[in-house]
């Protein structure tokens, strides 16, 4: 026992005396002492408690606790001895790991298996990379150009289902402007197919509207005609209705008459005369 349970020991109460009587008959150094001893018990022992390892949860381990031995130790609190436990650890048999299968996509082109491509991976089109047609098929045309080679508008291509997806792309002729949307050739041919139809009705379509930008333009043209025509002809009536002047050439003697002449020589115009 070291000195500061013999001290503790000594301070423990009597029979005759309570624990409240005995508090108040000792001095504030020894209460305040007493009180250091106990925080540092209870350090001592969250320390000991913090520093034991705790013992596995499962349905393989059993744990056999035992209750721990309260000492009073005269100081006015209780100390407990360390807590033996006893675990009994079963071996644990791990299950073997599902076998992981990848989900393989069939390619259109060649009915070959596949994982990933460009075209999977960007427009949902079932094609591998090696099938990939860049030069015809699965080309990437721009949105402008797809609306007027196949005639659709922006409705078809954006509240149409299955709405086609893009990729998007800085312009080339200047980085300012807007991204470009970029769509594969084989789905645009497909949509106009959808909202025409057929590609005879499509074709049909192409005429008519190359026929009505044909007369478009022939209005337009004659229209220009009539307006210039009319300017001419408004230039020429203003220069008509002017008033003339008279620019006379040299005068001239008539001895048979015995008069004089003169003549404009813009429009002829001959003027004759006496002179006094």
């Amino acid at each position: 026992m070291n000195l500061e349970e013999k001290n503790a020991s000594s301070l423990a109460p009597s029979d005759g005396e309570t624990e409240l009587e005995q508090k108040r008959s000792l001095s504030p150094v020894v209460l305040a002492k007493i009180e250091r001893n106990r925080q540092r018990a209870l350090i001592l022992r969250q320390a000991r408690l913090a520093s034991r390892p705790y013992p596995p949860v499962g349905a393989g381990c059993n744990v056999a606790k035992l209750t721990p031995k309260v000492i009073d130790t005269g100081g006015g609190f209780f100390l407990e001895e360390e807590e033996k436990e006893v675990h009994e650890v079963n071996k644990i048999t791990h299950q073997p790991g599902p076998v992981l299968e990848f989900d393989y996509l069939m390619c259109e082109e060649c009915d070959k298996e596949f994982m990933d491509s460009f075209l999977s991976s960007h427009f949902d089109l079932p094609v591998c990379d090696n099938c990939r047609d860049n030069e015809e098929k699965h080309k990437l045309i721009t949105r402008t150009d797809a609306k007027q080679e196949f005639l659709l508008k922006d409705c078809d291509l954006d509240k149409r289902t299955p709405v086609l997806k893009y990729i998007l792309k800085k312009n080339p002729h200047n980085t300012q402007w807007g991204d470009m949307k970029l769509y594969v050739r084989l789905q645009i041919i497909k949509r106009s197919l959808e909202v025409w139809g057929s590609e005879e009705a499509l074709q049909e379509a192409k005429e008519a509207r190359q026929e009505n930008r044909e007369k478009m333009k022939q209005k337009k043209f004659d229209r220009k005609v009539k307006e210039l025509r009319r300017a001419v002809r408004s230039s020429l009536w203003k220069k008509e209705s002017a008033v003339h002047q008279h620019d006379y050439g040299p005068e001239e003697y008539d001895d048979e008459e015995d008069t004089y002449r003169k003549m404009c020589v813009i429009c002829g115009h001959q003027l004759d005369y006496e002179k006094m």
